[in-house]
């Protein structure tokens, strides 16, 4: 039997990008948990914690791609603004996590993702100072697709674990 999935693509937002060098996927599940058993019991523990897992989680951007089964995705959606701080080996991290897309499968995220990406590239596009930046980043833009992403990336099917 399959069970149908939600996956959510979320951008961790810490007040020092240095810290999310020492967050790991362990932590971010088991933080995401325990936000949704503080907001909505045993209940939603046991709801959330059987299907959900950390499926990408990219430290240098911050992109994390959660996985949660489709009948209790709502739990998981309501407990993330809720999370205010990661707490690994003893250390306490601030920080929120911003919902980006909520998707059935891996690659519509991967879809709006490339194009989040682009969208941000084309800010930075307005805020250049000099030339050798305009051109590094309208190169960047240039190559956002999704046949530019390898399958090392989102390497994972997306049927089950």
């Amino acid at each position: 039997m399959r069970f149908k999935s939600r996956y959510f693509l979320c951008e961790l937002v810490l007040e020092d990008a240095r810290w999310r060098q020492s967050i790991s996927e362990a932590t971010v599940w088991y933080n995401v948990k325990e936000t949704v058993a503080r907001l909505h019991g045993d209940f939603g523990a046991a709801a959330c914690s059987v299907g959900m897992s950390v499926k990408y989680l990219n430290a240098y951007t911050g992109i994390i791609l959660l996985r949660c089964r489709k009948a209790f995705h709502q739990l998981l959606w309501s407990s993330l603004p809720f999370i205010t701080k990661l707490e690994n080996r003893g250390q306490r991290y601030p920080c929120f996590i911003n919902t980006l897309h909520v998707g059935g499968t891996i690659r519509t995220c991967q879809k709006f993702l490339i194009q989040y990406n682009r969208t941000q590239l084309k800010l930075l596009l307005k805020n250049c100072t000099n030339l050798e930046e305009r051109r590094a980043i309208q190169k960047s833009i240039e190559s956002c697709s999704l046949q530019n992403v390898q399958e090392a990336d989102f390497s994972v099917d997306e049927d089950g674990d």
